[in-house]
C-alpha cells in the first residue's frame, strides 16, 4: 500500500478544514508534486444536508460520515492531522494548534466552515438546539425521542401538550427539512408506539423572519412548501422572530408565547474564524474579504474559501452553501499549482456556476431549481434523492442511506429511535475541541 511521502523540496499546502471545500481543495491537489497536510478539528468529512436525517432517526451518524484518513490512504502527497487551529501567523507563514505546535506553509487555504449565529443572544445560544455537527444532531435525537418518552408519562394534558410542542426556529432548507422530517416522525409514533399519545397532540410551529419561506428559492418553490407544511398540521409564523427562549417557553417577536419544550434553532450561520480578531477587512457577515481569485489582498499566499470567505457575484455575497465551496475548492487548488510552478497572475477570476439548489419538504414533495427549470413535487423529490445520493462519500454510505430511504419508504418506519448516552473518556476528551463548532 502506498504511503504518503513527504518532498522537502516541494510546495508545502496547508488546508484548515476538512469540509466540502478543503476536501474539494485537497482531492484536486491529490497525486500532484506539492507537500499537502489537511487538518481538522474531527477525523471525518461530514455531509451535512444529511444532518435533519440523524437528528430525525432515520439514518445512523455513520452513514453521513467518512473517515478523512481514508480518503487519502492511498496518495503519496497528502496528509491528515487532527488538529484545532486557534491562530496564524501570516507574517511567519505559520499555523498554530491547539497543542501549541506550530506548522509552516507556502501556500494556505483556510476552509474553515460556519457555526451557529444566535446574533449575539445568550440566552437563544443557551435555550435552543442546534443542527450544525453530528454531537447537535445526536443531542436533538435524543432530545426529542426523550421529550415523547415524558409526555408518555405526564400526568396532565397540559403537560403533555408541552412536552410534545416543537418550535423551529427559521425557514431556509435546513429548516423546511427538519420540519418536514420531524412531523415525519411524529405521524409515525404517536398512537403506535406510544399508544398513551393521540396522534394530534403534537403542535410544531415553523417561524421565519422573513415573509416568505425558502428565501434563496424562487417565490413559487417557497410558496409550495408553505402550502405543503400548512397542509400537514404545521403552523407557520412568517415575518416574525424567535425572540426569548427559556426551558419551558418561548416568546416570538409580536408578542405570542408558546409553552414548548423543543426550540430548534436553524435561523443563523456566522464563519468560523481562525484569525481571531486582526486588521484583515471583513463584511457585514463576518466572512473574510478576499480578492477575484480568492486570495487575501494583503498575502496572496493565503486562500479563503467556503462558508468563511466573502466573495462578492452579482451585487451580493455567494451563499454559504456546498456547490460554491466546492467549485472554490478546485479553483484554488489550480492556482496553488501556478504558485508551485512560479506562474501566478495568469489564472481568470474565480466565477461560481449555479447548478440549481433544491430542498425536501418529505414524502413526494420537494422543490428543485436548475437554470432556471423549477422543479416541485415527486419529480423534485425524485431529483434531490439522486442528486444527495451521489454526492455522498463511500460506495457503503449510498448503500446504505439508499437502503434506508428504501425502507422507509416501503414500510414507513424510521428505526434508529435510540436514546443514547455516552460516557466520558479521558483519551478522546483530549482530542475534542472546546467548542462544539465544526469545520464544513
Amino acid at each position: 500500500m502506498a504511503r504518503p511521502v513527504r518532498h522537502p523540496t516541494h510546495h508545502r499546502v496547508v488546508i484548515v478544514g476538512g469540509g466540502f471545500g478543503g476536501l474539494s481543495c485537497a482531492r484536486s491537489l491529490d497525486g500532484k508534486p506539492v507537500d499537502v497536510l489537511l487538518l481538522d478539528q474531527r477525523n471525518y468529512h461530514l455531509f451535512t444536508p444529511l444532518l435533519y436525517q440523524v437528528a430525525t432517526s432515520l439514518l445512523n451518524p455513520s452513514d453521513i460520515a467518512y473517515p478523512l484518513r481514508s480518503i487519502f490512504r492511498r496518495s503519496r502527497n497528502v496528509r491528515f492531522q487532527l488538529a484545532r487551529v486557534v491562530g496564524l501567523d501570516l507574517d511567519r507563514r505559520t499555523v498554530r494548534a491547539r497543542t501549541g505546535e506550530e506548522i509552516a506553509y507556502d501556500s494556505l487555504v483556510l476552509a474553515t466552515g460556519s457555526e451557529n449565529d444566535y446574533f449575539s443572544n445568550a440566552e437563544l445560544a443557551q435555550h435552543t438546539l442546534g443542527m450544525k455537527t453530528l454531537a447537535e444532531a445526536m443531542a436533538l435525537r435524543n432530545h426529542v425521542l426523550s421529550c415523547l418518552e415524558l409526555a408518555a408519562r405526564a400526568d396532565s394534558v397540559q403537560e403533555r401538550r408541552e412536552w410534545l410542542t416543537f418550535v423551529i426556529a427559521g425557514g431556509g432548507p435546513t429548516g423546511v427539512e427538519y420540519t418536514g422530517a420531524l412531523a415525519e416522525l411524529l405521524k409515525l409514533v404517536l398512537g403506535r408506539d406510544f399508544p398513551e399519545l393521540e396522534p394530534g397532540m403534537a403542535r410544531i410551529v415553523l417561524v421565519e423572519g422573513q415573509d416568505r419561506l425558502l428565501g434563496a428559492f424562487h417565490r413559487r418553490l417557497g410558496d409550495y412548501a408553505l402550502r405543503i407544511l400548512c397542509d400537514w398540521g404545521i403552523e407557520v409564523r412568517l415575518s416574525t422572530l424567535v425572540q426569548k427562549a427559556t426551558r419551558e417557553r418561548v416568546v416570538l417577536s409580536d408578542g405570542e408565547e408558546i409553552a414548548a419544550r423543543t426550540i430548534v434553532w436553524s435561523a443563523g450561520v456566522r464563519p468560523n474564524d481562525p484569525l481571531g480578531e486582526t486588521d484583515l477587512k471583513r463584511s457585514r457577515s463576518r466572512r473574510l474579504r478576499v480578492e477575484e481569485r480568492l486570495r487575501l489582498r494583503e498575502h496572496p499566499e493565503v486562500f479563503v474559501i467556503g462558508d468563511a470567505a466573502s466573495v462578492i457575484e452579482g451585487g451580493g455575497e455567494l451563499p454559504m452553501l456546498s456547490p460554491p465551496a466546492m467549485q472554490a475548492g478546485r479553483y484554488v487548488a489550480r492556482a496553488i499549482m501556478d504558485r508551485a510552478r512560479g506562474a501566478t497572475g495568469h489564472r481568470k477570476p474565480f466565477r461560481f456556476v449555479d447548478k440549481g439548489t433544491m430542498a425536501t419538504i418529505g414524502r413526494h414533495a420537494a422543490v428543485a431549481d436548475f437554470h432556471g427549470v423549477k422543479l416541485r413535487g415527486t419529480i423534485g423529490w425524485l431529483a434531490w434523492l439522486l442528486v444527495h445520493i451521489y454526492y455522498l462519500i463511500g460506495f457503503r454510505n449510498r448503500a446504505v442511506v439508499l437502503a434506508s430511504w428504501g425502507w422507509n419508504y416501503l414500510r414507513l418506519d424510521r428505526p434508529i429511535r435510540l436514546i443514547l448516552r455516552g460516557g466520558a473518556d479521558e483519551v478522546a476528551a483530549a482530542l475534542e475541541p472546546d467548542s462544539p463548532a465544526e469545520s464544513r
